[in-house]
């Protein structure tokens, strides 16, 4: 056994040409029952109503077909020539009317483009939309080639875009960072601040040698009064965080 053999490479159905009848049997893919059909047609050329009333596109189709030769539609031949055309135009009996299978293709596809019969096209033929055919698919093709290019054009800036957005993202974080660092004290400046603040707590709220006031105010409570209404809305001038910094001074001024 030849593994090598294509299995694809021929159709079963095909024929170098055909009888009306055996073109319509074929359309109406009845090739299961060629023999038994083409004995009771025999020379009748075309089912008569009664024979295959269960197939009635039967009958349709191979009038269809014998319509289109004797109409000259397409180009004919004479059974016992091999299939080979005749002139156009020259008598040959009904009975012995034959189709070239290229031609019976070409008339298919331009009376009946819905109607894609497996002796006649191959399975990708068969799932083609019929509106579009070798001038359409070029045109389709150009303007999917544009549509890839336009694609990758637009990949390209993305990717520059991207990088460029990175770059800033970066340089933000890092100024960002470096803007964090400078508002925020260290741990000795923190202290320093925090005595110097316990410092003037104890200066204000302490008293001299003799027993007076040091200052005119007698509490803590009173200092934050004084700043809330001398300067409140300032960035940390609040009843809560002042509480909070003069306790934390306090300590750091004790330790």
């Amino acid at each position: 056994m030849n593994s090598g053999y294509d299995s694809k490479s021929c159709n079963a159905l095909e024929k170098p040409f055909y009888k009306p009848i055996e073109a319509a049997l074929r359309w109406c893919n009845l090739i299961a029952h060629e023999e038994m059909i083409l004995r009771q047609v025999q020379e009748s050329i075309i089912p008569t109503p009664s024979m295959f009333p269960q197939w009635p596109c039967l009958r349709a189709n191979a009038e269809r077909v014998l319509d289109a030769l004797l109409s000259q539609e397409i180009p004919y031949g004479r059974d016992g020539r091999d299939g080979r055309t005749v002139p156009m135009g020259e008598q040959v009996a009904q009975h012995r009317l034959t189709i070239r299978h290229a031609d019976l293709k070409e008339w298919m596809q331009k009376r009946y483009p819905d109607q894609k019969p497996a002796f006649l096209f191959d399975d990708i033929e068969r799932t083609t939309h019929s509106a579009i055919n070798a001038d359409t698919f070029r045109a389709l093709q150009a303007d999917r080639d544009a549509l890839k290019a336009r694609l990758e054009k637009a990949t390209e800036v993305f990717r520059e875009l991207k990088q460029e957005r990175d770059f800033i993202t970066g340089e933000r974080d890092s100024l960002r960072a470096i803007v964090d660092k400078m508002a925020a004290p260290n741990e000795r400046a923190e202290t320093t601040y925090l005595n110097i603040i316990g410092g003037l707590l104890e200066l204000m709220l302490g008293k001299t040698p003799a027993g007076n006031p040091q200052s005119v105010y007698d509490s803590q409570a009173a200092i934050i009064s004084a700043l809330l209404a001398y300067h409140s809305g300032k960035s940390g001038i609040a009843a809560r965080t002042l509480e909070e910094k003069f306790a934390a001074s306090k300590r750091s001024i004790k330790s």
